[in-house]
């Protein structure tokens, strides 16, 4: 069983994290981390709420396209115990979408505050893809700094900003854009777009 980890943090644009684990395929384990205010967020944007269902089961029911069947196991934010706290659990990788401005900075920084970004800081140190897909615009320097810090720690900084040139006729086809390019960088298959020079 091939592992991810995906976090999901307090910003706008939670189109990208259901499209995202819509799109895992069912021959890997996901390892969730979502945090308080990235619920309270998904609740307004999707109409999940945390207390009724799991994301899981609110994945399988939200919207009628196939599911991936991806196997998602939940952590706590606040769980520092939890297997993807530490580099030795073994991962393919991890992404944060979408990733807050406050999130970058814990992590560009390397302020673990919760486990979002302890988890990101131990895929940092082990080496392995970290994405993170800011959503937050316009940038200013404070941003861009952490921007830099982030990338020269390894990380792939992959706004949430997606290209025409496939001719998307609805906000989910905007958002899988985004979604292919962060399976991309961690090297997990779909057929989420067609490639520029496929037909």
């Amino acid at each position: 069983m091939k592992r991810i980890v995906v976090g999901i943090s307090g910003a706008s644009g939670m189109i990208y994290a259901v499209r995202l684990l819509r799109a895992i395929p069912g021959d890997y384990q996901v390892h969730l981390v979502i945090s308080p205010v990235a619920a309270k967020i998904m609740k307004a944007e999707t109409g999940w709420d945390s207390a009724k269902q799991s994301f899981g089961e609110f994945l399988k029911k939200a919207q009628s396209e196939p599911f991936g069947q991806s196997e998602i196991i939940t952590h706590s934010a606040e769980n520092h115990f939890a297997p993807v706290a530490s580099g030795s659990f073994l991962v393919q990788g991890m992404a944060i979408i979408p990733c807050s401005a406050k999130t970058l900075s814990g992590i560009a920084n390397g302020y673990a505050s919760n486990l979002i970004e302890r988890a990101a800081d131990v895929n940092l140190k082990e080496r392995r893809p970290v994405v993170l897909v800011l959503r937050e615009t316009p940038y200013n320097l404070i941003h861009i700094e952490n921007m830099k810090k982030a990338t020269l720690a390894g990380a792939t900084v992959l706004p949430a900003s997606p290209a025409f040139y496939h001719k998307p006729q609805t906000i989910e086809q905007l958002a899988d854009f985004v979604v292919a390019r962060v399976l991309d960088h961690l090297s997990v298959p779909h057929n989420l777009v067609t490639r520029w020079g496929e037909n």
